[in-house]
């Protein structure tokens, strides 16, 4: 090799090596952008859970009073608990996140589930006497109360069901669950409950 040959072989490494350089210093620079950018997304997501629950509950306060307790609120609960994990009550009391089933044709209202203050839920049915649910239905049972209540319960023993039933009948008008330890909870009683009419 001579000395032209070396000369434009080390002009090309000292190329390559500034493009390795700027490169670099452009992904160090995005890593730090897309960091900041998921604190920012957690912090709006914080929000919007907050106000969810409070549109749910059908609050009239105003705007600016919404904002100002969800900052409030916001500041005492991370968001990983609020999507995950346990809450403590005093941070979300008077909160409600209400869920409605429909019929698979979405044009008859089923039942309506109540997630109190992030630790009850109530279950309400609409026309209980036509639907005609039974705590001792074998659907009932290997869907809603093997499929999710047993599961939740070998994770949260304290978990307790009430049913409640149409005078003088086993037909069960409306469910009352205590002690639920997380969204997770109400989620998993949401979709298997749903699963549960779908399969009458």
């Amino acid at each position: 090799m001579n000395s032209m040959e070396r000369s434009e072989e080390d002009s090309e490494i000292e190329k390559l090596t500034k493009i390795l350089s700027s490169i670099q210093n452009l992904y160090d620079k995005k890593k730090v952008q897309s960091e900041e950018l998921q604190l920012e997304i957690s912090e709006l997501k914080k929000v919007l859970n907050y106000i969810n629950s409070m549109v749910s509950n059908k609050s009239f306060h105003s705007a600016d009073e919404i904002y100002k307790k969800a900052l409030n609120t916001l500041k005492a609960v991370p968001i990983e608990d609020y999507f995950n994990e346990e809450i403590e009550s005093e941070n979300v009391k008077g909160t409600k996140i209400k869920r409605k089933i429909f019929s698979e044709n979405n044009k008859e209202l089923l039942c309506v589930l109540n997630f109190i203050d992030f630790s009850s839920i109530e279950i309400k049915f609409l026309n209980p006497s036509e639907r005609s649910i039974k705590e001792t239905s074998e659907d009932f049972i290997s869907i809603f109360i093997k499929g999710a209540l047993v599961k939740i319960k070998e994770k949260n023993p304290d978990l307790t069901l009430k049913c409640n039933y149409l005078k003088d009948t086993d037909i069960i008008e409306n469910i009352q669950i205590s002690r639920v330890n997380s969204i997770n909870e109400y989620d998993l009683i949401t979709s298997k409950y749903e699963n549960f009419y779908r399969s009458k």
